[in-house]
This record gives structure tokens, C-alpha cells and sequence, in this order.
């Protein structure tokens, strides 16, 4: 096991990822897809993810398995081709959350997933990827787009999540708030409750030292649409 692995296993934070922290509603609403169709992809006749259990929140690991599958599926990537990859590299890679453990690129209907085992090959290339779907077969990945920039990689973990889109400043991240959605470490439930209760746009910049921008983000992630373009100053 990589020293790496070791020592995140016993930080605190890691801790945090498997815990019951996130409503079905809330995952819903967070990656663009309904709480009938996530409970379908657990409790279906056909479930594709198989982690959790019935009526509890998702925990983090959770919640970006649900992101990237709501993902694959707005792609019109069909569930028998997601699951044939879940499976690949769970069986072949040793983790229970795949999706949520290594980076994957898409093009057309093929699902893939950086070639990280050749690393230390002399031949090893880092445009190879696996075409995971594909029993392994190579695929070259210098002719795919990035269709997962919302999401950032430390030790080899999905560990920030733009669930607005990278040009938004919302980020989730397990480590802070306690994995809420947030702008600049402040919830952005809590940039809300002040909006709903009265405060200007000034008094929770003021309040929070935040800059506008990070509580018209946090805002428009809490459904609030900020109209008047005089409001940035």
C-alpha cells in the first residue's frame, strides 16, 4: 500500500468521507438529477451502486459516486456500460468506491480511466488510458477532453467538488464545514438564512469578509437569483 495511502487512512478528515452527512434530496439537488432516480441506482432492480444503506444520508464517497453517475447519464452513457465499468475496476483495482477514486474522461459512449498501473513502465505514456467498459483496452486520451475539471485530486481521491461548475467559487469539500456547499469556507446555507432574513448584500460581506462575488455565487447555489447587476458594485 503507497505511504501516501497510509497516511491519509489516518487523518481525521478521512474519516469524514464514509460518514451519513448528505440527504438524498440535497445529492439530488447538488448533481443536477432527482432523489427517485438515486434511490433507483441503489434500490433498483438493477442498482449500480450498492454501498449504502436504505434510509440513510450518503456519505461524501457517496455522494461523488452519485455525482459522476447523474454525469455519465446527462452524457446518454447507458447504465449497462456505467456498471460494466464500476465493475472493471473494483474488481480489478481493489476499491469499493471507483468512481469516486480515480479520475475518468469520457468520449462518445466509452468511459475511461487514466492508465495509472504503467506508471513505472518505460513505456508507459500518460495519454494512454483504459477504456474501462473494454475489458482494458488501451484507448489514446490525448484526443479527449476533460469532461471532469469540476473535480480536484489529492491522494488520489476526489476531494473538492464544484458542483456549480469550475467557473462558479461554490466548492464542497469533506475537510471544511463539515462537507457543506461553501464559499470561501462559509456555507453557503448560511450566506442564505441572512439573505432570507433581510441583510444586504453589504452587511454579509461585511459580516463574513467576503468579497460580493463568493455570496452572489453562494446565493445563486441556494436558488436565489440575483437580478439587479448593480448589486457587484
Amino acid at each position: 500500500m503507497p505511504n501516501d495511502v497510509l497516511e491519509r487512512e489516518h487523518e481525521l478528515w478521512y474519516r469524514r468521507l464514509f460518514l451519513p452527512a448528505y440527504a438524498v434530496k440535497d445529492a439530488a439537488r447538488y448533481s443536477n438529477t432527482n432523489p427517485a432516480t438515486i434511490n433507483d441506482w441503489y434500490y433498483g432492480e438493477n442498482p449500480i451502486l450498492t454501498t449504502k444503506e436504505q434510509g440513510k444520508p450518503l456519505s461524501y464517497m457517496q455522494l461523488i459516486e452519485v455525482a459522476f453517475v447523474a454525469f455519465f447519464r446527462r452524457l446518454d452513457i447507458s447504465m449497462q456500460r456505467i456498471r460494466k465499468s464500476k465493475d472493471y475496476i473494483a474488481q480489478n483495482f481493489t476499491t469499493e468506491y471507483p468512481f469516486a477514486q480515480y479520475r475518468f474522461k469520457t468520449e462518445g459512449y466509452h468511459i475511461l480511466m487514466e492508465y495509472l498501473k504503467l506508471e513505472q513502465s518505460p513505456e508507459f505514456d500518460k495519454s494512454n488510458l483504459i477504456v474501462t467498459d473494454s475489458s482494458g483496452q488501451l484507448a489514446w486520451g490525448d484526443i479527449i477532453s476533460d469532461k471532469f475539471t469540476e473535480f480536484e485530486y489529492e491522494h488520489e481521491l476526489a476531494l473538492r467538488w464544484h458542483p456549480a461548475g469550475k467557473d462558479s467559487t461554490v466548492i464542497i469539500d469533506p475537510r471544511i464545514a463539515f462537507g457543506a456547499p461553501m464559499v470561501n469556507s462559509i456555507p453557503t446555507w448560511a450566506i442564505k438564512g441572512r439573505w432570507k432574513a433581510g441583510e444586504t448584500i453589504e452587511e454579509i460581506e461585511d459580516d463574513f469578509s467576503l468579497d460580493k462575488s463568493f455570496i452572489i455565487d453562494g446565493l445563486k447555489f441556494e436558488g436565489i437569483a440575483i437580478s439587479d447587476n448593480s448589486i457587484l458594485g
